[in-house]
């Protein structure tokens, strides 16, 4: 890339000199491109003494008569794809559009026409346009990341319109290639075309939801598994629900839970009452509810041995009455941590948290709970002693600790140090 005087003035003057592109930049990366085009452009106004045709390196005569009130691009021998590139680069948009002329059918200049598609001068514009609607679209799909970081700009559009519809009406393997960019946009693209074509059966998007990377794809691919699911069947249903459940992700394992319903097996919703997500807890209680299960009772029941079932708490204060804080406030004393954190989430959940009940969860040596307590307190942080926030401040407390003094004694309004 170009990315300094000296470095710019050096990878001009190679590319100039006819040195292949690909010795210059890293054709793969978008972004060499990008930089090359506004380096070598912010060059020519720095030292435009390069690029008269007495400073060329091979000799060619490059640009323009400095005298000249009309800059043309002359050649005295066929010039090489470096340097067409230089001349599509270059600030003169009389320059970069005479060189377009020379850039088409050179597969290596491809990305540059991609660039000055979106030009700011209308007639280059429309030149790389014009060309690059006539481009195979294999090439086109060659360069996507590219395509879709010029989409951003402004006239960006019609690049990003031309592979988008490509991917539509092309051949399923064109899409499928880009499935695994390494860009971000290209794979979440493709996914969305494949999606709308239903190039892939369920169980594949239920695969590529729980293991895919990228929280864009997981999304678009859960939710297109369970609508291709048959509304009230589990014919083949087993190779959809299971990865979507097995997900790490919660908006995944939600869209599996409610996938459960389409396929008639509400009670299989039960084990996910007590999910590590308030996400997929609701679904829970949603498919329970359509195949006629009040889940509350449920939630009581686990609530009286929750060590296996640690979010139980959680559940209740979700779906509860005020009553069910009764049930839920012994839980604040659970050896287990995480019945601690849910039985304090579940209080605040039904809106029933007392001070005194929830102040010596501030000392927990568990940061979870701490962090929930704290959260619990922070609406009446003003009836906390100011003494006992501040003697949580000092070094030989857990920083877990400290950091909740500092957060109650700034919503107390009182100034902290440290």
């Amino acid at each position: 890339m170009l990315t300094s005087d000296a470095e710019s003035y050096e990878s001009a003057r190679r590319l100039a000199a006819g040195v292949a592109l690909d010795q210059v930049l890293d054709a793969t990366e978008p972004d060499s491109w990008i930089d090359l085009d506004v380096e070598v452009r912010g060059l020519a106004r720095r030292r435009p003494e390069l690029f008269h045709s007495n400073a060329s390196p091979s000799g060619r005569r490059m640009y323009w008569d400095p005298e000249s009130s009309a800059p043309t691009v002359t050649w005295s021998r066929k010039p090489g794809d470096a340097e067409i590139a230089i001349a599509l680069c270059h600030p003169s948009g009389l320059i970069r559009e005479a060189a377009l002329s020379r850039a088409e059918g050179r597969p290596a200049l491809l990305a540059l026409i991609v660039i000055r598609c979106a030009d700011w001068v209308g007639p280059v514009r429309e030149r790389a346009r014009g060309i690059l609607a006539e481009t195979p679209p294999d090439r086109l799909a060659a360069h996507a990341p590219l395509i879709l970081r010029v989409g951003r700009r402004s006239r960006g559009g019609f690049a990003q319109e031309l592979l988008t519809d490509a991917l539509r009406g092309g051949p399923a393997a064109r899409t499928e290639a880009l499935f695994d960019s390494r860009d971000r946009a290209t794979s979440r693209l493709a996914h969305r075309v494949a999606v709308e074509r239903r190039l892939l059966p369920a169980p594949r998007l239920a695969r590529t939801a729980a293991h895919h990377p990228d929280v864009v794809v997981q999304n678009l691919c859960a939710e297109a598994a369970v609508a291709a699911l048959g509304e009230g069947t589990s014919e083949g249903s087993a190779e959809v629900v299971a990865p979507l459940l097995e997900s790490r992700q919660p908006r995944v394992r939600s869209a599996g839970v409610t996938a459960l319903r389409r396929t008639g097996r509400h009670l299989d919703a039960e084990p996910y009452l007590t999910d590590r997500s308030a996400v997929v807890r609701a679904c829970a209680r949603w498919v329970l509810r359509q195949g006629g299960t009040d889940p509350a009772p449920l939630y009581r029941a686990l609530c009286a041995d929750p060590a296996n079932r640690p979010a139980a708490a959680a559940g209740l204060g979700e779906c509860g009455v005020r009553e069910d804080a009764e049930l839920i406030r012994p839980l604040l004393t659970h050896p287990a941590p995480g019945v601690r954190a849910s039985a304090v989430a579940g209080l605040r959940a039904l809106d029933a948290v007392r001070v005194d009940d929830v102040r010596p969860l501030l000392d927990d040596p568990s940061a979870v709970v701490v962090r929930q307590a704290t959260a619990a307190l922070l609406p009446w942080a003003d009836r906390l002693p100011l003494e006992l926030l501040r003697a949580r401040l000092t070094e030989d407390r857990p920083r877990h600790q400290r950091i909740a003094a500092i957060r109650l004694l700034r919503a107390a309004g009182a100034h902290t140090q440290g």
